[in-house]
This record gives C-alpha cells, sequence and structure tokens, in this order.
C-alpha cells in the first residue's frame, strides 16, 4: 500500500498526522475518517450581521484608581503598547466603585478608598488618546434627589471640566442598577432610571464637544428571577437618549466553579439563552437600537482564581466572541484589560495572559462581517465550535475569510472543508497551553512557540502556518485556532 505524507507543518503544529491511502483498503479508512470528522458548510454569499470595528473592546474596572499602582500602571510605555494591539476598541472605566465617585474641581476629593476623580480623569483620557482607543467613563448614579431623581449637579461639573481640557469622552450613567439596593440602599425603577438618562442626554445636548458623543446604558446585570423589569422601563423612557443598550454578563460563580465548567457546551450556550432574551426586549421597543455586552467576562466576583487568567479561560472568551457577533450583538467589553481580581488580560507585572494573545489574534484575523457556518459531525457534536468572519481587510485581501474553531474535548478534531474552501491554501494559527501547567498554564503557545514580549515595546511575530490544499483541518485536543482563507474570493467580503 502507497503513503503519501501532508507537509511536515501539520506534524509541527502538534496535530494527528493524516495519510492519504490508496487502494480498497484506502477508501474504507477515508469514509472512517469521514464519520469522525466535522463536516462543514461555508456560506460565502452573505453577511448576516456586521459588527461594530471596535466590536472586542475591554474595560478598566474604577475600584483600580483606589490603588497606588494605578499612575504608574498606566503611564508605563509597557501597557500602552499592549493596549495599541488591542485598537481600534472602547476603554470603558466602571464598575462598582463609579457609583461612589464624586467629582470636585480645583482640589482632590478622596473617598475613604483614596478615590480621587479630577487626576483619574486626566490620567484615562491620557492612557487612553495615546493607546488609541475610545474612552467611556461611567458616572455617579448614586446621587439622588429627594424625589429619586438623579442629581446631575456633580456630573454637570465633570463635564465642564473634561470640556474645558478638550477631552472627548464617550459616557455612561451608572453601574448594575438591579444592585443599586444591595449596594447602597437605594431602589431605582426602570422608568425613572430611563428619565436619569434623558436628563444627561439633555445635558450632553448642550455642550458643543460632548452633543456628538457617545451615550451607553443602562449597564444592567443579565436578566434573572429578580428585577427582569428594569430593562423593559428604562425602554419605555430611556431608549432614545442612549446609542446602545447595554448589559452585562457572567458565566458562573468564580467562588464556587471548576475547569469542567469552563469546558462544559451547556455553560457557553447560556449566553445565547440570555442574549436573545435581551434582544428580543430591545427590538420590541427600538428595533434598530445596537445592543452591546457593556462588561462581561468568565465568572463573576473577581474571576475565578487559577483558571480566569489562564490557558483555560480562551475557551469562554472565544466562544462569547464568536457567538455574540453570530446573535446579533456590536460590541463585547472584556472585564479586565488590567487590575482588579483574576480576570484581567495583563497581570501586575504587565506581562501579557493567554487571552491578551488570543484577543490580539482576533483583532488581526476577524473582520467585522459575520458569516454562516454549519457543521455536523459524529463525534464532536458537542466539543467542537466553530464561527465564520470575512478576515481582516487590514491584514489580507478582500474575498479572504477565518474560521474561528474551539476544540473543548479530550481528543484531536477533524473539520471537513467543502471541495471549494478545500482546495485553498489556509494559513494556520493554532493556540495550545504552554508549559507544565496544561490547561491551568498562564502560557500560551501559537503553532508550537510561545508568546512572550521581545521587549517593552515590542510583541513577537504572530505569522501564521502556510498549510497545503486539503479537505480538511485539523484541531488538536483542548485547542482554540484561526484558519484563513486566503484566497476563498467569498462574495460577501468582497
Amino acid at each position: 500500500m502507497d503513503y503519501v505524507r501532508l507537509p511536515l507543518l501539520v506534524l509541527v503544529l502538534g496535530l494527528v498526522p493524516l495519510w492519504y491511502h490508496t487502494g480498497a483498503a484506502g477508501l474504507h479508512v477515508r469514509e472512517e475518517q469521514k464519520r469522525n470528522c466535522s463536516a462543514v458548510k461555508l456560506d460565502l454569499s452573505a453577511v448576516i450581521h456586521r459588527v461594530d470595528p471596535r466590536f472586542l473592546s475591554v474595560t478598566i474596572d474604577a475600584s483600580l484608581a483606589a490603588e497606588e499602582k494605578f499612575m504608574s500602571l498606566l503611564g508605563s510605555a509597557k501597557i500602552r503598547t499592549l493596549a495599541k494591539a488591542l485598537t481600534p476598541s472602547f476603554l470603558r472605566f466602571g464598575g462598582t466603585r463609579q457609583d461612589f465617585m464624586v467629582f470636585t474641581p480645583h482640589r482632590f476629593h478622596r473617598d475613604a478608598a483614596g478615590f480621587t476623580a479630577e487626576e483619574t480623569v486626566d490620567l484615562l483620557h491620557s492612557f487612553s488618546s495615546c493607546s488609541g482607543m475610545d474612552l467611556i467613563f461611567g458616572l455617579n448614579a448614586l446621587l439622588r434627589n429627594a424625589d429619586n431623581s438623579w442629581n446631575s449637579s456633580n456630573a454637570r461639573s465633570l463635564l465642564q471640566y473634561c470640556e474645558s481640557r478638550g477631552y472627548r469622552i464617550n459616557w455612561e450613567l451608572g453601574n448594575e442598577p438591579n444592585s443599586y439596593e444591595k449596594k447602597a440602599g437605594i431602589r431605582v425603577d426602570g422608568h425613572q432610571l430611563g428619565k436619569d438618562f434623558t436628563r444627561l442626554r439633555e445635558m450632553m445636548s448642550q455642550s458643543k464637544l460632548y452633543r456628538g458623543a457617545g451615550l451607553f446604558g443602562p449597564d444592567v446585570g443579565q436578566p434573572r428571577d429578580r428585577r427582569t423589569d428594569l430593562l423593559d422601563g428604562f425602554l419605555q423612557s430611556g431608549a432614545k437618549a442612549v446609542d446602545a443598550c447595554t448589559w452585562h454578563h457572567y458565566y458562573v460563580n468564580g467562588r464556587d466553579t471548576s475547569l469542567e465548567d469552563f469546558l462544559d457546551p451547556e455553560i457557553l450556550d447560556t449566553l445565547a439563552l440570555k442574549t436573545k432574551e435581551v434582544l428580543q426586549k430591545v427590538k420590541l421597543v427600538s428595533p434598530e437600537k445596537p445592543v452591546w455586552l457593556g462588561e462581561t467576562s468568565s465568572a463573576y466576583g473577581g474571576g475565578a482564581v487559577g483558571l480566569s487568567d489562564t490557558f483555560a479561560a480562551g475557551f469562554m472568551w472565544l466562544d462569547k466572541l464568536g457567538l455574540a457577533a453570530t446573535l446579533g450583538l456590536d460590541v463585547v467589553m472584556r472585564q479586565v484589560f488590567i487590575g482588579s481580581g483574576s480576570y484581567h488580560l495583563v497581570d501586575d507585572n504587565l506581562d501579557p495572559l493567554p487571552d491578551y494573545w488570543l484577543s490580539v489574534l482576533y483583532k488581526r484575523l476577524v473582520g467585522p462581517e459575520v458569516l454562516k457556518v454549519q457543521f455536523s459531525s459524529f463525534t464532536h457534536s458537542k466539543t467542537v465550535r466553530l464561527y465564520l468572519h470575512c478576515s481582516n481587510r487590514h491584514r489580507y485581501r478582500r474575498g479572504a475569510v477565518t474560521l474561528i474553531s474551539l476544540n473543548l474535548g479530550e481528543t484531536a478534531a477533524s473539520v471537513c472543508l467543502p471541495p471549494l474552501a478545500a482546495s485553498r491554501t489556509p494559513h494556520a494559527f493554532v493556540l495550545q497551553s504552554a508549559g507544565e501547567g496544561g490547561l491551568y498554564s498562564r502560557s500560551v503557545q501559537l503553532n508550537g512557540v510561545v508568546l512572550k514580549m521581545e521587549d517593552d515595546q515590542t510583541l513577537p511575530d504572530l505569522t501564521g502556518l502556510l498549510l497545503r490544499p486539503s479537505e480538511r483541518l485539523q484541531l488538536p485536543a483542548f485547542s482554540l485556532a484561526f484558519f484563513v482563507l486566503t484566497d476563498a474570493q467569498a462574495a460577501a467580503c468582497l
């Protein structure tokens, strides 16, 4: 029997080697392989959704401003280099602490945690503008009048200060209003919340600088049994005031989750259920209103220690990006870029974690146009997850497509391409854990090479491997991958 090896590149990837067989026995083996292959249908004719160019965005939690390291962190050349690699994007400054921030012009006002509003907004604007990110600043919504309406006087002072400095900023008002009663003993219903946003929009319209700025909200927590009426009331009275409707999503509780949860397809699918619920509510009132994940990560409560900052977190992150775009969300803001908890992209030593490298690759390879992909598998129907986009046109010529791939399983999997796509030459970017920690590792390898910065201002060369045309793509066990079909000539991407 004759055997013809596939290129050595496939073996370098650490993939299961493939063989083409001749003769009757070979035909039998090919049929067996097909049964173990996820058969893919790629619809290259039409765009099903187009996300914002800043689709993958990041946050800085307001609690970071109370820490002494805040100033040195955002002022470093290294962190600005890391931030630039994630542009275009929004940088959202918000979280629980934003609703305890008071701005006092011409002097510093600190709360019990040492929070300084004036120097914070100065530093954030400097960091975002130098990094090329669009800043979204969260205002305090817990300053209330006697009739429980929002007291806007302090926000007006802050807007006037920022306008005097020429700061281009977008705005939010409050963080997770469904938890106001728990954290501050204040209850605000959805209708009042909408009126508060309308008041802020009126203030912005009186400013030459901010009349055209973005206003986003209400940053509600994901739909739960209690307070599900909050978003309904807000939409009725405040939908016209905001440029996008924002909500928050986490999969699990960081205090009691496990590695198995991070790899569980059923847990990943809960995002679709929550997203469809929010989209349905928004479309009933304001059909054309964009919907964003204004804050999101793997586990709430600051993340899961030993999981949310490891390679294992990439499965939830990449699947969320793929699924959110497919369902129709326009922006996804990752909690957090740096600091606060264990779900950061960059650690306290300013070293990039696996999800950072995954995010940079996503930015470089994936364009805003979402395409339809269907696949079926005899053995990997739940553990293999695929998403399809036009490729980033700043990196690849028009017509190229990027297949986003995840293998949640402990065995290698194959993706069988349709005949037309199989004749193309893919560029492979396969991510696997590096080091002895396995899925708990805080290091990642791209096509077998461990990723790390060359110096404080230089990222490594993130190049793909050029594979020969083949009917199948290989996914190692527990891997994340991007396959770019550079000459797909997809009509939707031309």
